[in-house]
């Protein structure tokens, strides 16, 4: 005889839908108390400006920097900040011989904060994670021990416990009832519970009311400062980091404006372009600019020759954070300069995104690359450590690894050095097409080499972008004249050069496009000894904000 399936008695179903209601009201609050308290007690370490910083977040809706004793705290409401998250973030050390020195940098830099902002959430973002997924598997966790406990007990004893709760004696009735309100209490005061770091005694004054003579400024008209002797004793520091910002901020936004209306060559059909930009020295606010211009181009990708930093201290990841906001929907190749010493810049190129170069041939977006970081290491105002003769040493085997690496892969079409000198016995190859450089801080080239065997390559040092005369160019405005390249490639190779040059009064003037083709036809074999020398940088200088 076939037996019938038997279906599962109605009466069970509801009993175990009763039990996983149970277990989610009892695992849920709990969850979400240690996912809650994980994130309102956590803090990291981050860079913010020219600060180590500590950042500790809570949901006040609104962001409190925290400048140390002399200074009053400034507070920020954040918009549309998701569960109402925001931050205190106590700024630690810098790089700085003087508190004026230090106001000022943080001035120019809070003129262009995309990058440091993007930085911020973005620590905050991770954070958050960590601790909903630390709340979660508390509440896998207690649910599993809960499941455990209540099968290893026996189906006997099940039975009589759930009888009891159908047929609750008034002594159980109380304490069930109890316990219930204790769970509930706790759900609404994990959920509802609104602990802030920042002290609410704390009397907030509108910084217009203190600077009444403020012009117009979004970001000013918002920002409160906290009452009290730090503010009064440190009206004239203040005032001038103020004046140092709108002062940057007047010059850096009109020249983003200016790029707006200038006339740079589009890529034809089939052809992509990419952005040179070198020797930017942390002046971020010429970033936007540059994002312009390449936007005028219809650029995709973005060539970074380095020394984006001063000293490559991790105080000055916020140069990189800076490049990495403005072309995060581009393709970044990047080497990193002699100024990038050591290796927290480099680290953070690649953890930003950034294809850096190390040596190898790779193909992006199909260009065949090569590069290699500087082998060398100049502070900002010591000039390069270490011995001489062993950094001429290194540059030279940097030449010769680029070079037999580049004939032996054969289809290199551009090479990335921060600095010519690294790229002699490479451009006498005839391996590569096109070399791009930096380092010097001004324009040299295009120039033509020609191989022992008549193979042609173009050689070009772009001037800095950052419009830095020493290895410093964070300012209120450009201290010499700044330069970018736009490089136009075709079936992956590259076709055309134009140049962009700007002036320190805020003008922008491409220079005529001219083809590889072009440029080998018209120019006689060079001879390689008059290829651009390892001149030193400009310097050192002082280490002051304009």
């Amino acid at each position: 005889m076939r037996l019938k399936p038997r279906r599962p008695d109605l009466r069970v179903l509801l009993t175990r839908l009763l039990a996983l209601v149970v277990l989610l009201v009892v695992v849920a609050p709990v969850g979400v108390a240690v996912a809650r308290t994980t994130f309102e007690t956590s803090e990291r370490s981050i860079s913010i400006g020219a600060h180590q910083a500590i950042l500790r977040p809570d949901y006040s809706g609104e962001i409190v920097v925290d400048f140390g004793p002399l200074l009053p705290l400034a507070k920020l409401p954040v918009d549309d900040s998701p569960f109402n998250i925001g931050a205190t973030i106590q700024l630690g050390d810098a790089d700085v011989v003087s508190l004026d020195e230090l106001l000022a940098r943080d001035a120019v830099i809070a003129s262009q904060p995309d990058g440091e902002i993007a930085s911020v959430e973005a620590a905050l973002r991770g954070m958050w994670i960590d601790s909903a997924l630390r709340g979660a598997g508390v509440s896998a966790a207690l649910a599993a021990v809960l499941a455990a406990g209540w099968l290893s007990i026996g189906a006997t004893r099940r039975a009589e416990i759930l009888q009891g709760v159908r047929n609750p004696a008034p002594r159980r009735l109380v304490a069930g009832g109890t316990v219930g309100v204790v769970l509930v209490a706790g759900l609404v005061v994990a959920v509802r519970a609104d602990p802030t770091s920042v002290d609410r005694d704390i009397s907030w004054v509108k910084i217009g009311e203190v600077f009444p003579n403020l012009p117009s400024d979004p970001i000013l008209e918002r920002l409160e400062l906290s009452d009290g002797a730090a503010l009064r004793s440190g009206e004239s520091l203040i005032e001038g980091a103020i004046r140092t910002y709108q002062e940057s901020s007047t010059f850096f936004d009109k020249l983003a404006e200016t790029a707006k209306d200038v006339e740079v060559r589009q890529p034809e059909e089939g052809q992509t372009v990419a952005l040179v930009v070198t020797d930017r020295h942390d002046n971020v606010a010429v970033d936007p600019t540059a994002r312009q211009i390449a936007e005028n181009a219809g650029a995709t990708m973005l060539l970074d020759l380095g020394d984006d930093t001063s000293n490559g201290a991790s105080w000055e990841e916020f140069s990189i954070n800076s490049l990495a906001r403005e072309f995060r929907d581009f393709e970044i190749v990047a080497v990193a300069g002699n100024h990038d010493q050591g290796d927290n810049i480099a680290k953070h190129m690649e953890d930003k995104g950034f294809q850096l170069l190390k040596g190898e041939p790779v193909t992006i977006d199909g260009v065949r690359f090569i590069g290699d970081s500087d082998p060398r290491s100049s502070g900002l105002t010591k000039g390069y450590t270490g011995d001489e003769d062993d950094n001429i040493a290194a540059i030279k085997e940097q030449d010769q690894a680029l070079t037999e690496a580049a004939c032996d892969d054969g289809d290199v079409s551009v090479a990335l050095v921060h600095s010519a000198a690294a790229s002699r016995e490479l451009s006498e190859s005839g391996c590569v097409d096109l070399i791009l450089s930096g380092h010097l801080h001004r324009q040299v080239g295009p120039d033509v080499v020609l191989s022992d065997d008549g193979e042609p390559t173009v050689t070009l040092t772009t001037g800095t972008t950052g419009g830095a005369i020493y290895a410093f160019a964070l300012g209120t405005g450009l201290r010499r004249e700044a330069q970018m390249t736009l490089v136009t490639f075709e079936d992956g190779v590259p076709v055309g050069l134009q140049l962009v040059d700007i002036d320190t009064g805020g003008g922008i003037t491409p220079q005529e496009y001219v083809t590889l083709e072009q440029l080998i036809a018209d120019q006689a074999p060079t001879d390689p000894s008059t290829a651009p020398t390892d001149e030193p940088e400009p310097g050192p200088g002082p280490d002051t904000v304009q």
